[in-house]
Formats: structure tokens, sequence, C-alpha cells
């Protein structure tokens, strides 16, 4: 199953990506964690992205499709992948499609913006533990509510930026993929459980047509 997960920031992807990634047996790729390898793996390519980095630019969309591919190739993900966090543009959908990737499945996560705002604005970390609570959905108990902290990155503010961002340059390759025929939309609002039950099912029909 070679598939690509798209979805706003606090849509669920990081925990239906963990399902999914069980289910198959195949690999979660995330941008940052393939940056990151091929530095270390010191290939040619993961040579061009520490230059890159290390000079303070974005690594181009040639490179990750670059990237990409050499990380598709390695054995563990012979049997397939979920790439999540690329493609973020128009561009890179496009470069991923020209460098012959090819993909069995698009999975769009959908939660109404203003969902999604609450549900970052209410996490809350406890410093002392690192365990991560919701002020609404997983309150914390009384005698540590006290000490928990919110992520700077996790105002109102930021949440609306980033929503924002996500709308005006990663939301533009949904029509892409549907007229591919590969795109999947899954409804993200309900329970982990919920929302895993809904991609199964799309899954399952997808594969079976």
């Amino acid at each position: 199953m070679r598939m690509i997960f798209i979805g706003p920031p606090g849509a669920g992807k990081g925990t239906q990506a963990t399902a999914l990634v069980q289910r198959y047996g195949i690999p979660h790729i995330s941008t940052g964690d393939m940056l990151r390898a091929a530095v270390a793996a010191k290939t040619e390519l993961g040579v061009k992205v520490e230059a890159v980095m290390n000079s303070g630019q974005l690594v181009g969309d040639d490179l990750m499709v670059g990237l990409v591919k050499e990380r598709i190739a390695a054995p563990d993900a012979a049997k397939g992948f979920l790439l999540d966090g690329f493609p973020r543009t128009v561009p890179q959908a496009k470069a991923l499609t020209d460098a012959g990737v090819q993909l069995d499945v698009v999975l769009l996560l959908e939660v109404p913006d203003d969902l999604l705002a609450s549900r970052v604005t209410g996490r809350r970390k406890d410093p002392e533990t690192g365990t991560i609570y919701h002020l609404q959905f997983d309150p914390p108990s009384a005698d540590i509510a006290h000490r928990l902290v919110q992520r700077d990155d996790d105002t109102e503010v930021k949440v609306r930026e980033r929503l924002g961002a996500y709308h005006a340059q990663t939301a533009p390759i949904v029509p892409i993929y549907e007229e591919a025929g590969l795109l999947l939309r899954i409804d993200g609002v309900g329970s982990p459980s919920e929302v895993a039950g809904r991609i199964g099912a799309a899954l399952d029909r997808h594969t079976n047509r």
C-alpha cells in the first residue's frame, strides 16, 4: 500500500498513521525523519541536504523528491509506505508525479477549522512528566492542573496562522489527486477509533473496487 496522508494541523494524522503502518506493515515516512535519515546516512543526496540546511536555506522540491525516491527504494518500503508531510504544495505534487512515484491512495483527513483550533489550543503539557492533556477532552487531575503549560505554538493566533498556510499551500493539491482517482476523503470528527474505522472501511472499498 503506497499512500500519502494529507490533513490540516491538529486533525489527528499522527494517531491514525500509527495504526495504518501497523495494519499494512509499511514505514511511516515524515519529511523531517527523511531529512534527518539522509543526512545521517551520508548519501550523496544527504550530503547535499546537509549543505543546504547548514546554510539556513529551505530544501528545494527537486532535492526533496530525490530524497523521497531514495527513501521508498529502501528494503523496509518494499510493501509500500505512508508519506506524511510531503507533498505540501502543488509544485511538489507535480514533481512527485513527474518523478514516476506510483501511489495507490491519498487519504485526506477533514476536520472543521473551529474544531481544530479548539483541539490544539486546549492542549497542555505537564513539564515534570511530559504527559499531554486536553482541557476538554482529556483533562488533568486537580492536583497537577496548576503546573501544566501551553506550548507557544498552540495559541489561537499560531493555530490560525498554521491553518491559513495549510489552506493556501497544501489544500490546492487535493484536486490533483481527486482527478487522478486516488483521493479518499475521511471525516476526522469523532474518537480516534471512530475515525480509524472510517479509514479502514474507505481503504477496503478502494482496494476492492
